[in-house]
C-alpha cells in the first residue's frame, strides 16, 4: 500500500481546468501536483521527467492530442496510470483510449470528489469508469462478434473467480472485494489475474465487457452497484 502521497501531472490545455482541478485536488493531503501540461508532448515528455503516480489527461490537446500522448506514456513508463477527463463521450474515443492503455475514463461533467476518487483508485492499479461510459461499451461490444475463449467456460472459473468478476462489475475496488470475502488484498489480485487471463483482458473493464458477452455475468450484475 502507498505510504506517500499520490504525484499528479495535470494535462488540459485550459488553464481554468487546470485550475478548477487543482482546487479540487489540493485539499487532500494525500495529493500532490507535480506538473502541468498545456499540450500532448509537454504532458509526454513531463511524465518522463517526473514519472508521475497519475496523468489526469484531456484529449483535444495542440501538438499531440491526448490519445497519442497516453500511447507514448503507456508504451515508455508503463507504470503510469492516465486518467482520462474529456468533453468526449463518444465509443470511437472511448475505445481508442482504452486501447492505449488508459486506467479510465471520465467526462468533464464529473468533478469533485468523484474526481479524487478515481485518482486515488488508479494509482493503487485499478480502472474507474462512470456507469454511463460503461454502457456504451458494453452497447458498442454487443454490436461485435463474441469474442473467442477456448473451452467450456463453466469448467474454466472457479465460482470464487466468478464472484470476484461479478463484484468487480459492480465497481467494486481490490480492497473492499477483499473486506467482502475475508480474504487478503494479494488473494484478490491473484484470482484477478487469473481471471484476466482466461478472458484474455487487459484491464477490469475489458474483463467485465468480456464476461457480458461470453455470459458469464449479466447486466443486472452491473447496475447493482454504479461502476467507478
Amino acid at each position: 500500500m502507498k505510504s506517500q502521497n499520490i504525484r499528479i501531472i495535470l494535462a488540459d490545455d485550459h488553464p481554468l481546468i487546470r485550475d478548477a482541478l487543482k482546487n479540487v485536488l489540493l485539499k487532500h493531503a494525500d495529493l500532490e501536483i507535480v506538473g502541468e501540461a498545456n499540450n500532448g508532448e509537454q504532458a509526454f515528455e513531463l511524465t518522463c521527467e517526473l514519472n508521475p503516480d497519475v496523468v489526469i489527461m484531456d484529449i483535444s490537446m495542440p501538438k499531440m492530442s491526448g490519445l497519442e500522448a497516453t500511447r507514448k506514456i503507456k508504451n515508455q513508463c508503463p507504470k503510469v496510470a492516465v486518467l482520462i477527463l474529456t468533453v468526449h463521450d463518444d465509443s470511437e474515443h472511448i475505445f481508442a483510449l482504452l486501447e492505449c492503455g488508459a486506467a479510465g475514463y471520465l467526462t468533464k461533467s464529473v468533478f469533485g470528489e468523484e474526481i479524487v476518487q478515481s485518482v486515488r483508485a488508479v494509482a493503487f492499479g485499478e480502472s474507474v469508469m462512470t456507469p454511463e461510459v460503461l454502457a456504451k461499451i458494453v452497447g458498442q461490444h454487443r454490436l461485435r462478434a463474441p469474442k473467442s475463449i477456448d473451452g467450456d467456460l463453466s469448467e474454466r472459473f472457479s465460482s470464487r473467480e466468478l464472484e470476484i468478476i461479478r463484484l468487480v462489475a459492480r465497481g467494486i475496488g481490490n480492497k473492499q472485494i477483499a473486506e467482502t470475502l475475508g480474504v487478503s488484498l494479494s488473494t484478490v489480485r491473484g484470482y484477478l489475474e487469473q481471471v484476466f487471463a482466461k478472458l484474455n483482458a487487459a484491464s477490469r473493464t475489458e474483463a467485465v465487457v468480456t464476461a457480458l458477452r461470453v455470459g458469464l455475468i449479466e447486466m443486472d450484475d452491473l447496475s447493482r452497484k454504479g461502476c467507478t
